[in-house]
């Protein structure tokens, strides 16, 4: 079973930096797609970045410009690296990773970390 833990959230100041990490674990031999997902305070849950295995990699229009997310294969870990952060940038960070059914016995799932809290001050 895959499972994926996030780290890295905090307080910062406006247009301060952030780096979020996601560690995946389990056997992650059909993990296709990964992304960075937040919440805010009664806001639904809505796409930050998506990284496909080809690195293929899409942002919110929010977020272009301000914030990289990159995968590090070897170490099946998520980045996601956040420069000029705003107050509306204020959210529950969540990882997302994609199984695939790419081999004989595995299926698709979706598995999400417990998230980690990002507070921009202003």
């Amino acid at each position: 079973q895959v499972q994926v833990v996030e780290s890295g959230g905090g307080l910062v100041h406006d247009g301060g930096s952030l780096r979020l990490s996601c560690a995946a674990s389990g056997d992650t031999t059909c993990i296709s797609t990964m992304g960075w997902y937040r919440q805010a305070p009664g806001e639904e849950r809505e796409l930050v970045a998506v990284i496909a295995r080809g690195l293929d990699t899409d942002y919110a229009d929010s977020v272009k410009g301000r914030f990289t997310a990159s995968r590090d294969f070897a170490k099946n870990t998520l980045y996601l690296q956040m420069n000029s952060l705003k107050p509306e940038d204020t959210a529950v960070y969540y990882c997302n990773a994609v199984q695939t059914s790419c081999l004989r016995g595995y299926k698709y799932l979706t598995v999400w970390g417990q998230g980690t809290l990002v507070t921009v001050s202003s």
